[in-house]
């Protein structure tokens, strides 16, 4: 298949695509924008296209990794080194290269902050593994147990010099899903994101994964974008994780994960049940989990937040009940903003999707793990250097003062450009000088 081809091949009639698809590409931006290019041994492609039709290419990947030993982004001259990556599927995919992800163009897929402005930088490689094969990742609970066995104990997290966690949670695992996907990051080049963009840039995120010596495709299920011509179709790929991944094996009980967008938490006669945006079925968990859940995820299930048309995505453990119900073992909830850029706060998704109605370039820094780390709220990267935004929610609280005290002299001495919002306050002004 040629590059023209395969451009093009949405456009024919019979050729399934999303209901957006005439305006958002997988990768968000819209027709007529300049997309991102990359150059595979001495073919110059949009990364579109590679990413749609990877097995078309499969031959050309395989050339550019033996010949070239990478693949080259063209968002910068001169171009920049992207990883090749196979899984054991035979599927190429690219990845930036590790250590460079800031020295791409702000609008391009593979651009990244500085390692500093990030929780992964808090793991060992124990806990994420990166190769030219993919990604390994040590996940800290089983996905499988005994049912003659107690509950087996999450894998240890002690701390190590300089880098500490060896294992990944389950949020840290949704955060490393949401960043590698390039969802904390926003361009006003992009012009829209919905869950179908969503969907497709986790899709490739996953692509080439493990999580305990299993494939990620087959552990996570991210559900995908609803349309009535694709809900059979939908339904039986369900269907088949739920059976193949979910049903018990003599006397052990597997787990697999769900990826999805909150629609609605509803009180039932056993505990709670938790309903998917883009999906028919239910999730059930006991009300004494459910209110575990809530404490650990406040803002995510605040009432402040819902006033604010904030969104909720969860990342659910989950396994098969005596009665094949799907029952939540754990979660981690997420809250984001219109455009789906995570926040910590009801007062950050406002602020969220006010740097994006202002035309800014932003990302939002996540914590994985690391529930004690701090870091900026949003770090503009359409100014050079970056600059920074500061959301203060917190009134008369005598620690956070002073950690509000600390960053504002870390900004001050680094001569750093700091936007602040104090929400008693009006909003600033956004716009870029």
């Amino acid at each position: 298949m040629t590059a023209s081809k395969a451009a093009i091949l949405q456009d024919q009639p019979g050729h399934p695509r999303p209901a957006d698809a005439d305006r958002s590409r997988s990768d968000g931006t819209t027709r007529g924008d300049r997309s991102d290019r990359v150059r595979l041994a001495d073919k110059s492609l949009p990364l579109f296209v590679l990413r749609e039709h990877a097995t078309d290419y499969a031959a050309l990947f395989a050339r550019a990794r033996a010949e070239v030993g990478h693949g080259q982004c063209l968002c910068r001259t001169p171009a920049l080194r992207l990883v090749i990556r196979c899984s054991r599927a035979g599927r190429y995919h690219l990845a930036g290269w590790p250590g460079e992800g800031e020295l791409h163009d702000p609008s391009c897929s593979f651009h990244k902050l500085a390692s500093e402005l990030s929780g992964r930088d808090a793991y060992s490689t124990e806990a994420i593994h990166e190769s030219d094969d993919g990604v390994a990742i040590r996940f800290s609970t089983a996905l499988a147990r005994k049912l003659s066995a107690p509950e087996p104990a999450r894998a240890p997290t002690e701390q190590r010099e300089g880098r500490t966690r060896r294992t990944v949670g389950l949020l840290g695992l949704l955060h490393w899903l949401w960043e590698g996907a390039q969802l904390t990051a926003w361009h006003p080049r992009w012009r829209r994101r919905t869950w179908w963009v969503c969907h497709a840039r986790l899709s490739e995120q996953i692509a080439g994964c493990s999580i305990n010596h299993e494939e990620l495709t087959e552990a996570l299920y991210v559900v995908p974008p609803f349309r009535e011509e694709f809900a059979r179709r939908n339904a039986a790929a369900f269907e088949t994780f739920r059976v193949a991944r979910l049903k018990r094996r003599g006397d052990t009980q597997r787990r697999g994960l769900i990826l999805g967008e909150i629609r609605d938490v509803r009180e039932t006669r056993y505990g709670v049940r938790y309903a998917l945006a883009h999906h028919r079925g239910a999730l059930f968990a006991t009300a004494a989990l459910d209110e575990r859940l809530r404490r650990s995820y406040r803002p995510a299930f605040s009432e402040a937040a819902a006033e604010h048309g904030a969104r909720r995505i969860g990342l659910f453990l989950v396994e098969l009940s005596p009665k094949d119900n799907v029952r939540v073992v754990d979660m981690a909830a997420m809250l984001v903003s219109k455009l789906y850029i995570p926040a910590d706060s009801s007062h950050e998704v406002v602020m969220a999707n006010a740097l994006a109605d202002a035309g800014r370039a932003y990302v939002k820094p996540v914590r994985y793990d690391g529930s004690d780390l701090v870091f900026p709220d949003f770090v503009l990267t359409d100014t050079c250097p970056h600059s920074y935004v500061e959301v203060y929610g917190i009134q008369g609280r005598e620690a956070y003062d002073e950690r509000k005290r600390v960053k504002q002299a870390h900004y001050q001495n680094q001569g750093s450009s700091l936007i602040e919002w104090d929400v008693t306050e009006p909003i600033p002004d956004l716009r870029r000088r």
